[in-house]
């Protein structure tokens, strides 16, 4: 992208200290007519340039000048430095980008502050996905984000349980929550979330949008997280699981709904069995899904639902005991 190409136009700069047009535009495997449009880019962004004449000359920055790319504090740094690079972005085709920033960065840094990120990044891991989870299928991203960042409008068909509809947006951003992707557009109806996954379809329609100036993901996703969490549920149940019955939930939920039916899953105790929430339709629809994750279920609340699981279970007994 031309951002990239940019700043590693300004960290050419400030180790080369001087090059003519064709060496740069060599070094960064572009063309001379382009080189002479990013210069001109920088220029209008404010970067001090300037043109030496004679065998020796070419493009130079004033001297003395820095930019605040390379401004960075130690802290700062060592943040950048220890971030391993996520799927995330590799996903979203930035994963080489990163990982040219991270070379960038570390090349300048004296050895003291490069030891500081090995030491955080030995002590400090994120894993942004959820358990007993595999990785969202979320086929469609790559076309998704890159019309995220082109500002195509999409044509799309998304699968909401057994129906399948037909939608044209603006695609404004994507976000990572607990391994799923969401898609944030804008529709005639106004701002909607999509789930990547559940794109059957994508297909680019030729024509552009532009954004709502006013508009921020980040400020949108919070408030439109918390709208979502106010939503009051239709039936919570909090019960205890072993390795079997967990290993389970995506058999009985489905791949595509276990991340909307279990709310939460705690770490496993020293006998392996470890403490769920789920939200579910109703009684009924809880008591058979629940038994159908096996023995290795032990319902804590509600009361009524225990209840009607150890019935089941009883039942069960009672009809396969031995006849002899």
């Amino acid at each position: 992208m031309r951002a990239e190409r940019l700043v590693a136009l300004l960290f050419t700069l400030h180790r080369k200290r001087a090059g003519t047009v064709g060496e740069l535009a060599d070094e960064l495997g572009v063309t001379e007519r382009t080189m002479r449009r990013d210069l001109a880019a920088l220029r209008e962004a404010g970067v001090p340039l300037w043109s030496e004449p004679g065998r020796h000359g070419g493009i130079r920055l004033v001297d003395g000048w820095r930019s605040r790319l390379d401004g960075l504090t130690s802290r700062e740094a060592v943040a950048l430095l220890a971030l391993d690079v996520p799927d995330a972005l590799a996903g979203l085709g930035l994963g080489t980008a990163v990982a040219a920033a991270h070379a960038k960065v570390s090349a300048s840094m004296p050895a003291q502050l490069q030891e500081q990120a090995r030491t955080v990044a030995e002590r400090f891991h994120l894993d942004a996905s959820a358990w007993f989870t595999s990785p969202d299928d979320a086929a469609a991203l790559p076309a998704v984000a890159k019309a995220v960042w082109t500002q195509q409008r999409l044509d799309v068909r998304y699968r909401r349980r057994d129906k399948v509809t037909r939608r044209t947006l603006d695609p404004l951003g994507l976000v990572l929550k607990a391994g799923v992707w969401y898609l944030v557009a804008r529709v005639e109806e106004g701002l909607r979330t999509y789930r990547v996954s559940r794109l059957t379809a994508v297909a680019e329609t030729g024509e552009t949008f532009a954004r709502p100036e006013e508009f921020s993901l980040a400020d949108w996703w919070r408030a439109s997280s918390a709208e979502f969490e106010k939503m009051p549920l239709p039936l919570k149940v909090t019960a205890r699981l072993d390795r079997s019955a967990a290993g389970a939930l995506r058999r009985v939920f489905g791949p595509e709904h276990v991340n909307e039916v279990l709310v939460s899953l705690g770490p496993r105790d020293d006998d392996g069995w470890a403490e769920a929430e789920f939200a579910m339709e109703g009684k009924e629809v809880a008591v058979g899904q629940l038994v159908s994750l096996g023995p290795g279920v032990e319902v804590l609340t509600p009361p009524e639902i225990r209840a009607a699981v150890a019935e089941f279970g009883q039942a069960l007994a009672d009809r396969n005991k031995d006849q002899r």
